[in-house]
């Protein structure tokens, strides 16, 4: 009876644990908006996108590769047709160049989106509440695909309707006409 009830307490225990541990993975993903922690310090920047792609809030912001903060807000601006993306740059990053570039990336393939920056050659540096001024909208790999796919229709259908038949009538001359008579002076 007690061997039974040390069983039974020990597989709640660890049903438990596997409950809090999957709370834990749920909240530090980028796309659930809920971090467990503290708010970091730091400075807030943003960027004007024509397309965003699925930039999420908690996305990565980078230089270099390296991680200098993350995505803390999205929103569109219905003046401009634009998407607004913040940023929060931590504190220790402060020496950005004011006409650095930003743009969306693609981790790997099918990975998510990140924001690189890219350092300009100002000695101004950004600011709190700055503006990042040049931008590049995410690639998004649909419209890549769609237009590789017309190029080729558009090839295919050039090819079709403006191809050259002389070939099976004779050679063509200058003027339209066949070359029959040509050929048929010199069998004289």
């Amino acid at each position: 009876m007690r061997a039974n009830r040390t069983l039974e307490i020990g597989t709640g225990l660890f049903v438990l644990l596997g409950f809090a541990a999957l709370f834990f993975l749920t909240t530090q993903l980028p796309s659930s908006g809920l971090k467990l922690g503290s708010a970091k310090s730091g400075f807030h920047l943003t960027a004007d996108f024509d397309n965003i792609g699925d930039l999420k809030v908690g996305s990565p912001v980078t230089m270099a590769g390296v991680r200098i903060g993350e995505v803390d807000g999205i929103r569109f601006d219905p003046q401009t047709y634009k998407a607004v993306v913040g940023m929060r740059i931590d504190s220790q990053y402060n020496q950005i160049p004011d006409d650095s570039f930003a743009s969306i990336q693609t981790q790997g393939l099918l990975g998510g989106k990140y924001i690189g920056f890219s350092p300009g050659g100002s000695d101004t540096y950004f600011k709190d509440g700055g503006r990042v001024e040049q931008t590049q909208s995410a690639i998004v790999l649909e419209s890549l695909i769609n237009k590789l796919f017309a190029s080729f229709a558009d090839k295919s259908g050039q090819g079709q309707g403006s191809g050259n038949n002389s070939n099976a009538q004779g050679t063509g001359n200058s003027n339209g006409q066949s070359d029959t008579k040509s050929q048929q002076g010199t069998k004289k």
